[in-house]
């Protein structure tokens, strides 16, 4: 789902990606997991955390990606960002312009506010 919301020349964006997949988990203890913490992280398989027998909570590791997926996503996102900019008609320089602009009056606040 995608969500461009325009303000002016400003764009809020908000891209949520959701999969659903029935996974076991493993059941350990809090002991057992705290010692060997990164063994699990490293392993990427849910865990079921577990104090006497009851589950405290789970951990669910973020999906690993390969690098090449990276980089084909970031370069997909820049080609979108690029059309929206020429639907503009806004150039690469007015954009940084309006975005130095917005850092330094931001920075401004963060000051007065101290």
């Amino acid at each position: 789902m995608r969500n461009w919301a325009v303000e002016g020349q400003r764009v809020e964006c908000a891209i949520v990606y959701t999969e659903y997949a029935n996974v076991e988990t493993e059941k350990i203890g809090m002991r057992e997991f705290r010692e060997n913490l990164a063994g699990y992280l490293e392993a990427g398989k849910p865990l079921a955390i577990t104090r006497h027998g009851e589950t405290l909570g789970f951990y669910i590791p973020a999906q690993k990606k390969s690098r090449k997926a990276e980089v084909d996503a970031m370069r997909a996102a820049a080609k979108e960002l690029d059309a929206m900019i020429a639907a503009w008609g806004a150039s690469e320089d007015e954009l940084m312009q309006q975005y130095k602009e917005i850092r330094r009056a931001s920075r401004g606040k963060k000051w007065n506010a101290k």
